[in-house]
């Protein structure tokens, strides 16, 4: 099988070549593709280097399945193009998240979704995934009515120019912003684009994503905050249920959910941060508790490495779903 691999040299795409490795897609053909001026330079891929080609080359070489990191206007334009020549694209952009008919694919929630006639599949917002990855299960049993989140996203999540910020600003060196402010020793409450309502873009991501993925009957309102972490993006959530839940039950529940791990322990001082969820494809939960402020609700905390299962693993997972659906023939 042919893997394209879209917008290679990016933080995402690089991720994206480590996990295919990791996951046994190494036997398959590896195009490493990207915009037009890095055409010609070489990545690393299982001890081998592939040379960078063109989305016109890509396109000519007829993969059967492309992981596409490249930014909204590329999947737009290219996605279309790719799927017409019978490949499956996964895009981890937000291009076709809320395209009627395209599915917005979390495995673990809800491969069903995949078919054989479509070939364009959405991978969800990073903060979007680790969220409804503990949400599902608690939906299924206790009716989520309505859900309050507050995220703490990391810098990885704006690219390497924010990175590249924040260490300029550690070290006080002038340089390029990837922020209207500074990161270091900072929180920003800006992430995207603000929009008329006075929400920005990434607030309703987790709106509109968790309603196509779960259920649009649930209630989301969202804040989204930029911290000058690494490791991966938090999220305090708060959460009312329409159906009464005992405490204990409910950790057994989440402990025993795929691609979960509970991390709840106070008397040891465990639960879910960045620094250590760095490089891991589990999302972790923990500082769970009863909101004492409202009957059949809940606190809890959820951390995941954005990189990974907020992009990069999840799309590879989808393409493991394609290949155990016998959609891709692998």
């Amino acid at each position: 099988m042919k893997i394209a691999v879209v917008g290679v040299t990016g933080m995402v795409g690089q991720i994206m070549l480590r996990v295919l490795q990791e996951r046994g897609f190494d036997k398959h053909e590896i195009l490493a593709v990207a915009s037009e001026r890095s055409v010609g330079k070489e990545v690393q891929f299982a001890g081998k280097s592939l040379k960078v080609i063109g989305l016109e080359t890509a396109l000519a070489a007829k993969p059967e399945l492309a992981l596409f990191s490249a930014g909204g206007d590329t999947s737009l334009e290219w996605a279309p193009k790719f799927a017409e020549r019978g490949c499956y694209v996964i895009d981890n952009s937000s291009a076709w998240r809320m395209a009627e008919g395209v599915p917005l694919v979390v495995p673990e929630i809800n491969a069903d979704e995949l078919s054989a006639e479509k070939h364009i599949i959405a991978n969800p917002n990073c903060s979007t995934i680790q969220m409804v990855m503990v949400l599902a299960p608690l939906h299924r049993k206790y009716d989520i009515k309505r859900v309050v989140v507050s995220t703490y996203q990391s810098i990885t999540g704006t690219g390497v120019k924010a990175v590249q910020q924040l260490e300029n600003e550690k070290n006080g060196r002038k340089g390029e912003m990837a922020y209207p402010y500074p990161i270091h020793e900072n929180a920003l409450p800006h992430c995207d684009v603000f929009t008329e309502n006075g929400y920005t873009k990434e607030e309703w991501k987790l709106v509109r994503e968790t309603h196509k993925i779960l259920d649009p009957k649930i209630a989301v309102t969202a804040t989204a905050v930029r911290i000058p972490v690494k490791g991966g993006h938090s999220e305090s959530v708060n959460l009312e249920f329409n159906q009464e839940y005992q405490l204990s039950d409910l950790k057994r529940l989440l402990a025993d959910t795929p691609g979960v791990q509970l991390q709840d322990n106070i008397d040891v001082n465990q639960y879910p941060m960045p620094k250590y969820a760095e490089g891991k494809d589990e999302v972790f939960v923990g500082r769970i508790r009863r909101d004492l402020s409202l009957v059949n609700s809940l606190n809890l905390w959820i951390v995941a490495d954005n990189l990974r299962k907020g992009a990069a693993t999840n799309a590879v997972q989808i393409a493991q779903k394609l290949i155990e659906k016998g959609i891709l023939k692998a």
